[in-house]
């Protein structure tokens, strides 16, 4: 906790500071507390420093901290109202009309009573931090402390270089475990004619605590060569401890065994008829990875769907921590795997730790190393995600540090090593990874996609990256922009193997997909400190410090509704499907919670927002994905000046966006599905901070906005199933873009590519093209696209060959032809347009590719 509220007393220092404050409201004493403020927090920063360790022994330091806490995130909704109230004042210089200043000046926003309102709450915030402050024995225990300095070295944007981990085809020191697996599921199954179709399916578990590398081991099996030849059909479905539920796991299984989406329109009658034929007279593997489910009838009701009319010989590999489980689920005898062997350990830190060839180099380092794997007890997880800490750190300190802290005393509650050593990667962790990592926590409650599909614990990066922008986890800046801080964070967390199965998402979303370990999950939630809440009919009561609520399936609104009228803090709600959220309720909410910064609120049955959403000054995101039932947002919500992020993707019903669109001076991402064929004037287009447009599933629109100053701005541009939209006919000749990424997908109107792109030849690096039936050629201009470094096209029948000169393209690196008949013939070895691309390092023509599904399906 320590790390964090570092973090948030460097973020106030920074903002205390910053000059925009001064030259438009500081007048009278409000400069001065500001910086009265500014002096007694950088006085409580300096001795936060070494806390991290200290407080893990000491309940009242803890206490303190969270005290401190609470009091750093008050500070933070006041400067946030500085920032809120020069952005209105910004959209009043330029957008309203006399008469309209003159009733502001009349309203009790005006800068005089702003002003004397700011000024009482911070002083109000100042006397509260020196009380604090003036607990003699918390801060000499701070400051009296002689712990290590690590973070004071760590300047703010100094990136750790990132590296590629040991795939699962690379397993370290599970040969033998994998050996005997093997020959379990080679084993032919004896039928004894006894009429049990049971026994022709057999169940073999997987057993071991957190972080061994069960699901590790899973994969490596899933993936060996002897295995995909000995089955006809693999799958794998990720359980997970949240529920056991028959029809998502059939739908989960469904989707492996064929290799395609589910439809969620589907009956369970229907599902159980499609995963019958999936696996009729097949031999088949079935990984169950992560199974909690300790309800025999619940497994019963899936094995029975799964045996019917199985080949002899089919086998269900179970992964799980809990013995009962392999207990109720097996028919052979459970694999209890071990720890890993210490020389095992010592070499997969090796190669976390050392790039290759280092070791010998730093052998002091090595023998430091060799101490720190003993303390690990066999637990890969443990091993890895500290050689990953201490990757490319050359200074002997630092590796004493981890080696000797006290952190190595923490109770393990029978988690072995694992959580010490994961509480340690955490405390040498920046102080900004450390709030980045702490809202992972959160994770589970921002899914964001088009799709309605609940995918286990696969998140992607930019969700968890506009979750950071919401909250002002990240820092905003004319070189480095927060989105490009939030993927350059998100590689440093990866790199340091707090994320794991991270894979480029080659989608229209264009990002990262990744897990994170659950014991990863526990260590983030150990640290939010009751500050998040899920919301259903078993609550009784919430604390007042709570921060994020979430909302799922409750009866009784006015119970909830009572429950919610002390607390004053919250800065998140989400809510899925089920929760009862009507435009009373969300009215309440609104009215309540004056400094909510995220509103997700996933395929809630919505007809409209109530108006007092404009009242909601600090709000940055606002997401409605899959609400069918929404037709319009009330103008209302253009008052919204630091909204950053509005997704109305997947809102089928939505028939236009309001008129005031320009007043969002601050939106940076719009995600879009709508019923209008064109965009207003003096709306979209005039968004000058939009960075990220995605626009789909928009079956009436048949141009793009007609002003050109989002465009000069955008950096991704996504836009998919618009049967009517045609880009070509668009009047932004000339515009100097900035584009970076363009992704189509799905625009049968289209015939060729619109000669505006022209304009990013020096900025474009992803083209993505899919489902354009009748795009019939390429431009002669593509080759002009200096700095493309990723071509992708797929399902473009009618592309016959690629234009001259693409060997002039020697920024791509990737090429990728999918479902292009003539084209694939084309540009196959020795063919018409192969000498084109035979400079592309990355060739990926789908008609002479080995079609063998060698990886496991995810």
């Amino acid at each position: 906790m320590a790390g964090l509220v570092f973090d948030l007393a460097s973020k106030l220092i920074q903002n205390l500071g910053s000059l925009a404050y001064e030259e438009i409201f500081l007048a009278g004493g409000v400069k001065t507390d500001l910086q009265k403020l500014e002096r007694t927090v950088s006085s409580i920063k300096s001795a936060l420093m070494d806390a991290e360790e200290k407080q893990m022994h000491n309940k009242g330091l803890q206490s303190w901290l969270q005290q401190l806490k609470e009091v750093f995130r008050d500070a933070e909704d006041v400067l946030d109202e500085f920032e809120c109230e020069a952005l209105k004042r910004q959209v009043v210089k330029t957008y309203y009309n006399t008469g309209r200043k003159v009733r502001r000046f009349f309203s009790p926003s005006n800068p005089i009573a702003f002003r004397l309102r700011i000024g009482h709450e911070i002083n109000d915030i100042r006397e509260r931090i020196e009380e604090l402050k003036a607990d003699k024995a918390m801060f000499d225990l701070l400051t009296n402390y002689q712990g290590h300095d690590h973070d004071r070295h760590v300047s703010h944007m100094v990136m750790m270089e990132t590296h590629s981990f040991i795939p699962a085809s690379g397993v370290i020191g599970r040969d033998s475990d994998k050996q005997v697996i093997v020959d379990l599921l080679m084993q032919q199954t004896v039928d004894h004619q006894s009429g049990n179709s049971q026994s022709i399916v057999s169940v073999i578990p997987i057993v071991g605590i957190g972080g061994l590398g069960k699901t590790t081991l899973a994969k490596f099996l899933y993936n060996d060569a002897r295995v995909v030849r000995h089955f006809e059909l693999r799958m794998w479905a990720y359980v997970s401890a949240v529920d056991f539920d028959i029809c998502r796991l059939t739908k989960e299984i469904l989707r492996s065994a064929l290799d395609t989406k589910i439809s969620d329109e589907l009956s369970m009658d229907q599902l159980q008829a499609k995963l019958r034929e999936a696996l009729k007279d097949k031999k088949f593997l079935l990984v169950l990875d992560d199974v909690w489910n300790e309800d025999s009838m619940k497994w019963s009701d899936l094995r029975d769907l799964l045996v019917e009319g199985a080949k002899l010989g089919s086998k269900i590999l179970v992964t799980t921590r809990n013995l009962s489980v392999a207990s109720i689920m097996g028919t052979v005898t459970p694999y209890n795997l071990a720890s890993l062997s210490y020389e095992h350990c010592l070499s997969l830190f090796t190669k976390c730790a050392f790039k290759e060839g280092e070791k010998k180099q730093h052998s002091h380092l090595y023998e430091i190393g060799k101490e720190i794997v003993k303390k690990c007890g066999g637990a890969p997880l443990a091993v890895k995600t500290l050689g990953s800490q201490l990757y490319s750190k050359t200074d002997e300190r630092e590796w004493e540090l981890v080696r000797d802290s006290k952190l190595w005393e923490l109770e393990r509650e029978g988690g072995g090593h694992i959580l010490p050593a994961l509480r340690l990667s955490y405390s040498q962790l920046p102080s900004y990874l450390k709030s980045c990592l702490a809202a992972c926590a959160y994770l589970p409650h921002i899914r964001s996609n088009f799709s309605k599909k609940k995918d286990g614990s696969r998140f992607h990066s930019r969700e968890l990256i506009q979750f950071w922008m919401s909250h002002g986890i990240l820092p905003d800046n004319d070189n480095l922009k927060m989105e490009d801080v939030g993927e350059q964070y998100f590689k440093e967390l990866w790199a340091r193997s707090f994320f794991e199965n991270v894979q480029a998402h080659e989608d229209v979303l264009v990002c990262y997909k990744f897990f994170v370990h659950d014991l990863i999950f526990d260590l983030v939630q150990s640290m939010e400190q009751g500050e998040s809440c899920a919301v259903d009919s078993s609550t009784k009561d919430m604390a007042e410090n709570v921060k994020h609520l979430s909302f799922l399936k409750f009866d009784d609104k006015l119970m909830v509704s009572t429950m919610l009228q002390k607390c004053k803090k919250v800065r998140s709600i989400t809510a899925d499907y089920e929760a009862p959220l009507d435009e009373s309720f969300l009215d309440i909410c609104f009215s309540n919670f004056k400094y909510l910064r995220m509103l997700h609120f996933r395929g809630l049955p919505l007809e409209e927002l109530p108006s007092s959403i404009g009242t909601l000054k600090h709000l940055r995101y606002l997401s409605l994905v899959e609400n069918d039932k929404i037709t319009k947002l009330p103008n209302a919500i253009c008052k919204l000046q630091s909204l950053q992020t509005l997704n109305l993707a997947g809102c089928e019903n939505f028939q236009e966006l309001p008129r005031d669109m320009s007043n969002l001076i601050s939106l940076r991402l719009l995600l879009l599905t709508t019923k209008q064929a064109c965009f207003h004037n003096n709306g979209v287009g005039c968004l000058k901070s939009l960075r990220f447009l995605v626009i789909g599933r928009c079956s009436n629109l048949i141009s793009l906005p007609r002003e050109t100053t989002y465009l000069a701005a955008l950096r991704i541009l996504t836009i998919f199933d618009c049967e009517q939209l045609d880009l070509v006919n668009q009047h932004y000749q000339g515009i100097a873009l900035r584009l970076e990424k363009l992704a189509i997908d799905g625009l049968p109107h289209i015939t060729e590519l619109p000669e505006w792109l022209q304009g990013a030849a020096n900025t474009l690096q992803y083209l993505f093209i899919r489902n354009c039936s009748n795009l019939g050629s390429l431009p002669g201009w593509l080759p002009n696209l200096t700095s493309l470094r990723k071509l992708v096209l797929i399902e473009c029948p009618k592309l016959l060959s690629l234009p001259e000169g693409m060997d002039r393209l020697t920024a791509l690196r990737d090429l990728k032809i999918e479902d292009c008949t003539e084209l694939e013939r084309r540009c196959k070895h020795d063919t018409e347009d192969w000498p084109k691309i035979a400079h592309v390092p990355n060739l990926s023509i789908s008609d002479f590719e080995d079609s063998t599904d060698s990886e496991m399906k995810q």
